[in-house]
């Protein structure tokens, strides 16, 4: 039969606005929330009180990236995966049975990080989670070349080092604001320092007045950069340090729980390789006693051939369990990638966003700052506008005069 396409539920059901549905790498449909990232295997009913019926099982591939299935799907889908099990596991008790099949697999697939994906010559690009956005959910199942080595890099062990790189960043801003609170205060402390000096002390007159006012407005400016530092520390790099904290933490829990899994995804493929391989050599034991009993080698063939026909049908029955833990392990990676891409993404943007916004509380700091530093500095220019050598000099010769009779000439 031929799977329905991916997108047939959704033109006879009409799914809530912001809601889209998918294909798992078991072919089971599950349904993304677009606006919120939410996930679920039940399709969302926009009707209160109706409850969500389960999505069903299809045998189409789910979504591929560049080329490469988003899921992350096995060598075969679980379908044919059992399906060719249980072939080679019957075929093993027909005289002249061969290993199990898996050389066109080999071809049309090929395994990164002991996760198979289809071969991107052979499967055409296929939808993308979301499409237009460039989301981390799209574009990061496969792994890339070091540029500074010969080995690889993988796709989420990039999107980690990102997040790395980003707290990073936000450490050496904070550093860089606790610096420039430092010039602040010291700043402010040498303002002060000049304010107290007794320098041109015995200046007169109105100048007398202006000059005092220009040694008082380094006061009132020395405070006013004290103040600008302390708002500094506590809506800028206080903000920044303990935002550093938070998403320190958030990043090693999404790394632990990424890391179990992918070492769980590999435990899995690794016993699914052993249990082939298993398959493989109790087939030749069977085909080479099938042989002998062709020729009459042995009186006991017969009962060998038993007992190796016996001992291939359980490898296969093991390999075929093993085939399913894998798969189940590897439908729970592919959920937790998306779930946890899309968290890092969340993150990121929160990131952007809040040092956007203390940047800016910083910008209007130092205006506020500037616009007060003026306003110190405005009495002084009141103060220069009212010099009056003139005045000053009347003011003087009146407190200072010692007499107004000139000398006359002397007369023989």
């Amino acid at each position: 039969m031929v799977p329905p396409p991916p997108g047939e539920e959704s033109q006879t059901v009409v799914l809530p606005p912001g809601w889209q549905s998918y294909l798992s790498p078991q072919g089971r449909r599950y349904y993304v929330n677009t606006t919120t990232n939410e996930t679920t295997w039940e399709r969302p009913s926009s009707s209160p009180g109706i409850p969500a019926s389960p999505g069903t099982h299809r045998s189409s591939l789910p979504p591929t990236v560049n080329g490469y299935h988003a899921s992350g799907t096995p060598a075969h889908p679980p379908e044919t995966a059992h399906m060719s099990v249980r072939k080679s596991t019957v075929d093993s008790q027909n005289l002249g049975s061969s290993s199990p099949g898996r050389k066109h697999s080999k071809e049309n697939t090929l395994t990164i990080n002991c996760v198979t994906f289809p071969h991107p010559d052979t499967m055409p690009e296929q939808q993308l989670l979301k499409p237009t956005e460039w989301s981390y959910c799209d574009y990061f199942w496969a792994d890339k070349k070091d540029p500074q080595g010969n080995g690889t890099v993988a796709g989420f062990e990039l999107l980690l080092q990102k997040q790395l790189k980003g707290k990073q960043m936000q450490k050496e801003m904070s550093e860089f604001i606790r610096e420039r609170i430092k010039i602040e205060e010291e700043y402010a402390k040498n303002l002060a320092k000049l304010s107290q000096s007794s320098l041109a002390a015995q200046e007169e007159g109105s100048l007398g007045e202006a000059w005092a006012q220009v040694k008082k407005s380094l006061a009132d400016e020395a405070e006013v950069h004290l103040k600008f530092s302390a708002k500094l520390h506590s809506e800028v790099e206080k903000p920044l340090m303990n935002f550093r904290e938070n998403f320190k933490k958030d990043m090693k829990k999404c790394d632990h729980h990424i890391a179990d899994l992918r070492k769980q995804l590999a435990s899995r493929f690794a016993a699914v390789e052993k249990a082939r391989k298993a398959l493989t050599e109790r087939q030749r034991d069977l085909e080479m006693k099938t042989q002998q009993l062709e020729i009459k080698l042995s009186n006991k063939t017969e009962e060998d051939i038993k007992k190796a026909r016996r001992k291939s049908t359980q490898a296969g029955d093991d390999l075929m369990r093993c085939v399913d833990l894998y798969n189940q392990a590897q439908s729970k990676w592919f959920e937790e990638m998306v779930t946890t891409t899309l968290e890092l993404e969340r993150l990121e943007v929160e990131r952007v966003e809040m040092i956007r916004q203390h940047l800016c509380q910083y910008t209007q700091l130092r205006h506020e700052t500037d616009m007060f530093n003026q306003s110190t500095v405005e009495p002084v220019d009141q103060l220069l506008r009212k010099v009056d050598p003139a005045k000053d000099r009347e003011l003087w010769v009146r407190e200072h005069k010692t007499g107004n009779i000139r000398p006359v000439d002397m007369e023989i």
